[in-house]
């Protein structure tokens, strides 16, 4: 844990040594496999480790450095990276041995604020897939991970610099008006979304990934689906009366060719509550 702040050099070397924690509940399903049952599947562990982003981290960072010299194409799908790996390595070696709650033992706010960072991610994944499929994209897959991960660098801030994150969250708190990356700027000296894109660059992850992060890529709807995704997690974090949420409505709509009361109909918690798991 880093108390003293780094300036984005300092944070890109310390994250090249540092290791990657996951959810203890990630730590516990993993473990509980059988790798001799027979019903073991790829789907089962994928459902496991799409649920804690920094797990997809460390999957993809390793499979992005053992990668066998026929593989043509980069692999971004859980389940596809399973398969080429083998569950038993992705047990054995891939999956971290460092614990989110237990870095942050004694931390409550910070766990808090790491906690409700994974929610927000699961989220804004849950919305991005079932948009990319209501729009028959045939790469749901893939716009489910990116937005998956859209704020991975935040997680592991709030793992390694717990106090500095909860200085961010003070000043916004403070001032509604004040945008989440001016906050970063003020207390870090960077914004977290340039760090996160160093740290992808540095671990070398899929270039799909890189190329949404540079937000100039092609795919112009798979980024406006991805953004609009995170900004009605991060407005709906705390509660569904957020002064923003009506122009996500709209926006959404847009997306969608759906009117503003239907988005909001098909975003409501009750049916996201049978989609996204609570966080032990």
């Amino acid at each position: 844990m880093v108390e003293s702040s780094l300036d984005l050099d300092g944070w890109i070397a310390f994250f090249k040594t540092a290791g990657i924690p996951i959810l203890k509940r990630t730590a516990r399903e993993l473990g509980r496999l059988d790798m001799e049952a027979d019903e073991l599947s790829a789907r089962g562990v994928t459902d496991i480790i799409s649920a804690d982003p920094l797990m997809v981290v460390a999957l993809l960072r390793y499979l992005q450095h053992h990668k066998h010299s026929s593989q043509q194409s980069e692999v971004i799908q859980i389940e596809q990276a399973l398969m080429m790996l083998g569950i038993p390595t992705v047990v054995a070696k891939v999956q971290p041995s460092l614990i989110i709650e237990d870095l942050l033992r004694g931390q409550t706010l910070a766990l808090v604020g790491a906690l409700q960072t994974i929610r927000r991610a699961t989220r804004a994944a849950y919305y991005a897939r079932d948009w990319s499929v209501r729009l028959k994209d045939t790469h749901f897959d893939e716009v489910h991970i990116v937005a998956l991960l859209h704020n991975f660098a935040e997680i592991l801030m709030w793992c390694y610099a717990p106090q500095l994150m909860l200085q961010v969250r003070e000043l916004q708190l403070k001032d509604s008006d004040l945008r989440h990356r001016t906050a970063q700027q003020a207390v870090l000296g960077f914004k977290l979304s340039d760090l996160q894109f160093a740290l992808a660059k540095s671990w070398v992850l899929p270039e799909m990934l890189i190329s949404f992060m540079e937000k100039n890529n092609a795919q112009q709807r798979k980024m406006q689906i991805i953004v609009l995704a995170t900004n009605l997690a991060r407005h709906s974090a705390n509660n569904w009366d957020n002064a923003a949420l009506p122009d996500d409505y709209l926006a959404i709509g847009e997306l969608l060719h759906l009117p503003a009361a239907e988005v909001k109909a098909i975003v409501a918690p009750t049916d996201l509550d049978d989609e996204v798991a609570p966080i032990e």
